[in-house]
């Protein structure tokens, strides 16, 4: 599975009558849903959200949507794994992820198990460098690392550990938290791993969504947490790939393409973009192409993708 398949990912709470039908594909234009037991829902909740699950799980559809269950605790994660149908899920995200208690949400998986794991990183231990790279170290261990999709982000706990709630008119770029993002991407992409950024709040303001979503992939973050369908084509339609970019990733994918070239008033160079260029094909074929115009054959990109995909 790609990464980049997340899109944005509409959380769900688990005591939701509609899990069925969102499940199943039959209520909002969605690539990826997390079904919450967490902090979405009250802890007299729980249970109903459990049996909420169990009784939906076995009716699931074999759909083109990823379905996820953001499980409140290890306990939670225990009952469900008993549940019929339980294989009809993609993955898990498991909140509050650090070095401590990873393990026993592994344990519990085990080998017979092949779900996708999200571990959220919205701990304090996220603040202080030594301890992002004890996690890096950790999280590179098997059988944990083969299960990891994607980290994501939590901004809401992270802001609540400073005390802190962002002014909606604003992004988080705008916030403390720029340099938190900007620490967890040094430390943590250059391993491989994926991070999803955090939900925006304001459903009134989707041109600061928008721009959030343009400095999320700025700052190295793809797939984006919506707490309302609304959110989710505002969020995916900056996932769309630039004609301009996908000539350039198209020509530095290229077999005999040159070391250095120029295209678009921009420098391309082989050895330090190839990677770049390879994702940015992915998404063209996930997301499409901004611009009605483009003429570039689909075929073509098909055939490369491919290749290099």
């Amino acid at each position: 599975m790609n990464y980049q398949e997340l899109g944005a990912s509409l959380y769900v709470p688990a005591i939701s009558r509609d899990i069925l039908d969102i499940a199943n594909g039959n209520k909002f234009s969605l690539r990826s849903v997390i079904f919450c037991t967490e902090d979405s829902i009250h802890p007299q909740q729980v249970d109903l959200a459990i049996n909420n699950l169990k009784n939906a799980l076995p009716q699931f559809k074999l759909v083109p949507r990823l379905r996820f269950i953001r499980v409140r605790n290890p306990e939670v994660l225990r009952c469900l794994l008993k549940a019929e149908g339980i294989e009809n899920l993609d993955g898990f995200a498991i909140p509050k992820a650090t070095r401590e208690n990873l393990p026993n949400y592994i344990k519990l998986l085990g080998d017979r198990h092949p779900f996708w794991l999200m571990p959220i990183l919205e701990t304090a231990d996220i603040f202080e460098a030594s301890e992002l790279k004890k996690l890096r170290r950790f999280l590179n261990r098997e059988p944990l690392r083969s299960r990891i999709l994607s980290l994501r982000i939590g901004g809401n706990d992270l802001m609540k550990i400073l005390g802190m709630r962002r002014p909606l008119k604003t992004t988080l770029y705008d916030s403390p938290l720029r340099e938190v993002i900007s620490q967890l991407v040094r430390t943590l992409k250059p391993d491989g791993f994926n991070l999803t950024a955090p939900v925006f709040e304001g459903l009134s303001h989707p041109q600061v969504l928008q721009k959030e979503v343009e400095l999320d992939l700025a700052y190295g973050l793809f797939g984006k947490t919506a707490i309302h369908p609304q959110q989710v084509p505002i969020i995916e339609s900056v996932y769309m790939v630039k004609e301009d970019d996908l000539k350039m990733a198209l020509g530095i994918l290229l077999e005999d393409a040159p070391a250095v070239f120029q295209m678009n008033d921009t420098m391309c160079e082989l050895a330090t973009h190839r990677s770049w260029a390879t994702a940015i094909l992915q998404r063209s074929k996930i997301y499409g192409i901004l611009g009605k115009d483009s003429q570039i054959p689909p075929a073509f990109i098909d055939d490369l993708a491919g290749d290099r995909c």
